[in-house]
């Protein structure tokens, strides 16, 4: 899917700000990969997308796949809000900020899939997995060691 054309990269993601520091993760999206920035000068990775690498402020900076390993940083369970392709409330929906095993502060913020509410807590390791939004997939995660 890297061959898609900038337009069609937009009218796969309509009503999404999509520009040139962020396209590639797009792209990497279509292709499930989480692509996360990183500087080929200092190696610094950074999310979301800018132009220049806010460590160093060198303008190397090349979307890489990260592993998708990380830990639960931040969880939160939302009990309301908009409606959402694949989204419930009538049991809460887990939001949770990972810290990615890339460098320590690298966070990516999503939803945890295939586990019980009960069983997320804060610190524990979680691995990437995807889930379909409409017609595009969407990074997610799961508790390290389970099924999905």
């Amino acid at each position: 899917m890297n061959t898609l054309t900038d337009e069609q990269l937009l009218e796969r993601f309509p009503g999404t700000r999509i520009d040139h520091d962020n396209k590639a993760f797009y792209r990497g999206l279509l292709n499930r990969q989480l692509l996360i920035d990183r500087c080929g000068d200092c190696g610094h990775w950074f999310h979301p997308p800018r132009p220049i690498c806010p460590k160093c402020w060198s303008r190397d900076i090349r979307p890489t796949a990260v592993s998708g390993r990380g830990h639960i940083h931040l969880l939160i369970l939302l009990h309301q809000g908009p409606s959402a392709p694949g989204v419930r409330y009538d049991t809460p929906h887990p939001v949770a900020t990972i810290e990615l095993e890339e460098q320590s502060g690298l966070r990516f913020t999503s939803t945890i899939v295939g586990s019980d509410n009960a069983a997320l807590k804060i610190g524990l390791p979680v691995e990437l997995s995807w889930i379909d939004r409409g017609a595009n997939p969407v990074p997610a995660f799961k508790l390290s060691g389970a099924s999905q």
